[in-house]
């Protein structure tokens, strides 16, 4: 296939087509537990940066092995407090932007 038949398109248009426009229940629900995978990404790589094991950083917050094991895996089961726990165990700044379609509301 010639480099020139393949038709391109944007990322959003794709989402919209199989997932719903925006603020639709499912591209909302898609787009929440992208967020959520994204999070916990984040805190098995700052995890591995600090070489520590799930056990270990479970210890450092008082919670078991396994809670560390869904935060990584985007559970939805997380409460924020853990998530701040956390990220303050591996010396890290977290930063919630929380937007409405009045204003924008940074909590620090």
């Amino acid at each position: 296939m010639a480099t020139k038949d393949i038709k391109f398109k944007r990322f959003d248009d794709i989402k919209d087509k199989y997932l719903g426009k925006e603020g639709t229940n499912k591209r909302d629900q898609y787009e929440f537990d992208l967020k959520l995978d994204v999070l916990g990404d984040m805190i098995k790589r700052l995890r591995n940066e600090k070489k520590l094991t799930q056990s270990q950083l479970g210890e450092m917050i008082g919670v078991k092995r396994s809670e560390i094991s869904k935060l990584e895996r985007g559970s939805r089961n997380m409460t924020i407090t853990t998530v701040l726990k956390v990220f303050r165990a591996l010396k890290a700044d977290i930063k919630f932007k929380i937007e409405t379609k009045d204003n924008e509301l940074n909590l620090a």
